[in-house]
């Protein structure tokens, strides 16, 4: 992951808000699953770049929308742009421990 100003509170608070945004079909959250590849702060203006768990799955829209609507409480966030990209493409390695050990992706 890339947090551009990492020690910035406001990336801080963006990356707590984007745990709030769940998979629909892992039921788990975009950053713990290693969905969410970069945010980047400019002001008031924010860049999240996340993937999908696969390039045919449908819920792109959905999460696009859930991005935008957990980050419109954030102080500090005047607007939000999300990028889904597919390069490099998701694996579960990029998940975090405690994700793997509930989906039994260790092994």
């Amino acid at each position: 992951m890339s947090f551009s100003g990492a020690e910035d509170p406001a990336v801080a608070a963006v990356r707590d808000a984007l745990s709030a945004v769940e998979d629909p079909e892992l039921g788990l959250d975009i950053v713990s699953l290693g969905l969410v590849y970069a945010i980047e702060r400019h002001g008031g203006r924010v860049r999240v770049v996340y993937t999908l768990t696969s390039m045919g799955c449908p819920l792109g829209p959905v999460l696009e929308h859930d991005i935008a609507d957990a980050l419109s409480g954030v102080e500090g966030v005047e607007s939000v742009d999300t990028e889904l990209v597919f390069d490099p493409p998701w694996s579960p390695e990029r998940m975090s421990d405690e994700a793997k050990f509930l989906l039994g992706a260790y092994g």
